[in-house]
């Protein structure tokens, strides 16, 4: 078993296994849905670098959060396509944890985010005397790279530990590496007790950013309810925020689901479907919900288009 083990430099994934009858229709729709996703985040992101007065708190967050939309898309729709094109739907082991790095410190960094987001909405309706010293410049310049930085270290211990376990299969059924995956392949189970352990504490931790995230909302739901200003400052710049952290919810919670604790049973194709939401629906929706729920955002955009169509 041990020499075996040694010998793993590679990975197969067996998620399109079932495709290969549509897989040309299938690369053009992914082509398709990764070049509209890069057209609507990096619209949001120019509007927002070019545009100073956007230059705010609130803007900023969403122009981090497209941000990170791209850098997780970027680790899983170039190498989907090529496996789409491809007879043979393989990655190297250094790969398999550099996507599994990517797609989760993506997912991780989106939560974190969220959080940010919930908390300048609550300064801004709840405490707005304070909001320009809490959300200063240089202090939002902080808590975004921490936000970006923090869940990328998190997951960076967990793929580093994966990555020191003994694994006696080369065959992962997904379209794309998770660190849970790979630890299911372990030789030995016990081995993985430290992998669990870490994994526990991840996901209790953004379970928190959770908690805080809900109270948050309260706290500006309760504030809101008594005035009429502040209940339409609520419906312009919260309800986006809450309608991606349901999408986000949603998405993470049924892969999770699917992967961890799901039925052998269930159709590929349906858990294929299941561990793409994440990367598809929110870096997809989520600047089409700013760009045309924000007022500033959704003006300065028709602005340009229509000097460049003069």
């Amino acid at each position: 078993m041990m020499d075996n083990v040694s010998q793993i430099t590679m990975f197969f994934l067996l998620g399109l296994n079932e495709t290969n009858n549509h897989r040309f229709t299938l690369f053009f729709i992914t082509l398709l849905c990764y070049c509209v996703i890069l057209l609507v985040n990096i619209s949001v992101i120019v509007t927002i670098i070019m545009d100073k007065n956007l230059h705010e708190p609130m803007y900023i967050l969403i122009c981090a959060f497209c941000m990170n939309a791209l850098y997780g898309t970027a680790g899983f729709y170039p190498k989907l396509l090529w496996d789409l094109l491809s007879p043979v739907h393989v990655i190297s082991y250094s790969g398999c944890l550099v996507q599994a790095q990517v797609i989760i410190s993506f997912a991780f960094s989106d939560l974190s985010i969220l959080s940010v987001m919930a908390y300048d909405r609550y300064v801004a309706i709840c405490r707005p005397l304070e909001y320009h010293s809490v959300m200063s410049k240089q202090k939002l310049s902080v808590i975004v790279c921490f936000s970006w930085m923090t869940p990328f270290c998190i997951v960076g211990m967990n793929v580093f530990l994966t990555s020191r376990l003994k694994l006696c299969s080369p065959y992962i059924s997904r379209l794309y590496c998770m660190n849970w995956m790979m630890v299911k392949l372990a030789c030995f189970p016990a081995e993985t007790a430290v992998n669990n352990i870490l994994t526990y504490i991840t996901i209790i931790t953004y379970l928190f950013h959770g908690l805080f995230i809900v109270l948050s909302y309260m706290y500006v739901i309760k504030t809101c309810a008594n005035s009429i200003e502040n209940r339409a400052k609520f419906m312009q710049t919260c309800v986006p925020h809450l309608t991606s952290l349901l999408i986000f919810l949603v998405t993470i919670l049924s892969d999770v689901i699917i992967m961890r604790y799901g039925s052998k049973d269930l159709p590929q194709a349906f858990k294929n479907f299941v561990a793409i939401e994440i990367l598809v629906i929110p870096p997809l929706i989520n600047p089409l919900i700013y760009g045309l729920k924000l007022t500033k955002i959704r003006n300065r955009i028709l602005v340009v288009i229509t000097l460049k169509t003069k």
